[in-house]
């Protein structure tokens, strides 16, 4: 990227992607709303459905603090979405897991998240295809 012109065009192909993703197509709110808790507790849910996590490196994570972690983490235990245990190896510590009421609420939310808008469906496979090509040269950095 050399000239103005190319920052110029960046800069107009970035807003369109960040309003694509955050403003047009409410998946975050949809999931939301069919899952009946907030973004937060669903990320939670999605991370430690992938692997069990430790409150600390859940809290990292979701770049938060520990209090507010451990709220978002009771309210899932709550649910009998998720189970806080003893760390295997460090008293001190505590594990989160998904259960398996869990595991079918965070790919729930997963099919929500994942799905692509209509405007993207309409597109041809060509430009699918390029679609593709472009954007994995742009999140392969």
């Amino acid at each position: 990227m050399g000239t103005a012109s190319d920052t110029e065009v960046a800069t107009r192909v970035w807003a369109r992607m960040r309003a694509l993703v955050l403003d047009r197509h409410e998946r975050k709110r949809e999931v939301c709303e069919a899952l009946g808790m907030s973004f937060i507790k669903i990320k939670a849910l999605r991370r430690v459905a992938a692997r069990p996590l430790t409150m600390s490196e859940l809290t990292e994570q979701l770049n938060t603090d520990r209090p507010y972690t451990t709220h978002v983490v009771d309210e899932l235990v709550r649910r009998g979405l998720v189970l806080r245990e003893p760390h295997p190896e460090d008293r001190r510590s505590r594990v989160v897991t998904v259960t398996a009421e869990g595991a079918v609420t965070a790919a729930r939310a997963e099919r929500i998240l994942g799905e692509p808008p209509k405007s993207m469906l309409a597109l041809t496979s060509e430009e699918l295809v390029e679609l593709d090509r472009l954007t994995a040269q742009i999140t392969d950095d």
